[in-house]
């Protein structure tokens, strides 16, 4: 078993990249590979899962305690190859202690580290950026540096002659500049994989450079450990009450945690996907999920599959419970505005969505639930014409992130709330979670943890829904 975690001086050093190449490469020797990515992220994901023909899991220190940590990296426990890639720098961080870095995850797990360098412009300079790497933090182990971004065979002998030198660090692979890489990182730093044409072409376009250019069979002598990770428990099949969720999987709605959707499959729910643009109907479904995306970038698409939009707001106003984040905020607004382009969304929230060059809401979030949180599931309370049975175990506190570059104007004055916001920006500044009916949207992206298990806690909402109205005919979405 071979486990690393992929990380650079710095971000932009092009690690996204090389880690998807990585990833490929090792498939395409037969070896199973099974992806990780630190921090809040959708998009590196989807191209890692996409890589490596496994799902992607995120290891979050803000959104996951160490012991969750260390059960979810354990994912990768039957894989030959468990590779992490990293964000931003090795020592970068929220905390000053580097609680939360990548260094601290390599700790955590004990990982050896692969250093991702931007060579551009240097020589000699790398022996003591590399020398002051390893003796920061003297516990982390730098197992080797792949060079990137080389400007040609003679600037990679300089770096080699240097790096061997002075430091006493392999040098795993030496990644000449390359207009296509180049292309491909601008490419992968604005697009979903699930967007992308020919994704699996530039997937194995990476692989073939990284294939040529780094010495793999190296970087798996100086990776490989005989300790086996645990075993994690596998849950049993359910075989309860089931509800049918109907997702939406498509090129303008990717964003959803590997954890979360096993989660809600955990909880009883069978997941159902349908494609909000090419689909004129739900399928049979007891509750809705719209996840995260870029649906701004399919404006049209959207507003022209009318009877699919009427369909999602008649089910809405008719009670089927829904659960959307961000993007799927969005399309349930009045209409969404763009590049001076305005078009028609669902309707079901009466405000209208007005995109920015900026970010409005970045980065992690605390939420704390409001009485009104239609999960709450409170005894004694009466919403939506439903008594719920209590909950005592409620969340105070929320922790999870956000990350959009829309708002959403003209909310009535009486609109409801379930979250009010303690650290981020949500709708604005001070409140998150728009609830309509059995409709909860946020801009805010939850994270399934200990501390909120928020798919167990939807389904359950969905069955109480379908408990007290048995014969509403929502619940046969397509007909």
């Amino acid at each position: 078993m071979h486990r690393f975690l992929v990380s650079a001086a710095h971000k932009s050093s092009g690690k996204t990249t090389l880690s998807i190449g990585l990833a490929a490469a090792l498939r395409q020797r037969g070896l199973t590979v099974q992806p990780f990515k630190k921090g809040p992220d959708y998009i590196d994901p989807l191209w890692l899962g996409l890589a490596a023909g496994r799902p992607c899991h995120n290891l979050d220190f803000f959104l996951s305690s160490h012991g969750e940590i260390r059960a979810q990296f354990s994912q990768g426990h039957a894989a030959d190859v468990c590779l992490i890639e990293g964000n931003k720098g090795l020592y970068d961080g929220l905390a000053l202690d580097g609680a939360n870095s990548n260094a601290a995850l390599a700790r955590l797990l004990g990982l050896p580290v692969i250093l991702v360098l931007d060579a551009r412009g240097m020589t000699r300079g790398v022996a003591p950026l590399i020398l002051g790497y390893q003796a920061f933090e003297r516990d982390i182990h730098i197992a080797g540096v792949i060079l990137n971004r080389l400007g040609g065979r003679r600037h990679e002998e300089k770096l080699r002659a240097v790096i061997e030198h002075y430091t006493d660090v392999p040098v795993l692979g030496a990644v000449q500049e390359d207009a296509q890489l180049a292309l491909v990182e601008r490419h992968l730093g604005l697009m979903p994989a699930n967007e992308a044409a020919g994704a699996g072409q530039l997937i194995a376009d990476i692989a073939e450079r990284v294939t040529r250019q780094v010495d793999l069979d190296r970087l798996l002598a100086l990776t490989v450990t005989s300790t086996p990770l645990p075993t994690p428990p596998v849950p049993g099949e359910f075989t309860g009450d089931k509800v049918r969720i109907a997702i939406a999987t498509d090129a303008a709605f990717g964003f959803y945690y590997t954890d979360d959707l096993d989660g809600l499959a955990a909880a009883g729910a069978e997941l159902i996907a349908f494609d909000t643009m090419k689909d004129a109907s739900l399928p049979p479904c007891d509750a809705l999920f719209i996840g995260g995306g870029f649906p701004e970038s399919f404006l049209e698409a959207l507003a022209a599959n009318t009877p699919l939009r009427e369909e999602i707001r008649l089910a809405i106003e008719r009670g089927l419970p829904t659960y959307a984040e961000c993007g799927g905020l969005m399309y349930l607004a009045n209409d969404i505005t763009w590049h001076g382009q305005t078009q028609p969304m669902v309707g079901v929230i009466d405000g209208s969505i007005l995109m920015h060059k900026k970010p409005v809401g970045r980065g992690y979030v605390i939420l704390e639930p409001t009485a009104r949180h239609p999960w709450r599931m409170e005894a004694d309370t009466d919403v939506e014409g439903m008594r719920r049975p209590a909950s005592a175990d409620f969340p105070t506190a929320v922790h999870a992130h956000e990350f959009h570059y829309s708002e959403i104007c003209g909310l009535p004055a009486d609109t409801r709330y379930a979250y009010k916001v303690k650290r981020g920006h949500g709708v604005d500044g001070h409140q998150d979670g728009i609830i309509v009916h059995n409709l909860l949207a946020s801009y805010t992206h939850l994270r399934g943890t200990a501390g909120c298990d928020w798919p167990t806690r939807f389904v359950q909402f969905i069955r109480a829904c379908r408990a007290n109205r048995p014969t509403q005919e929502i619940v046969q979405c397509s007909t």
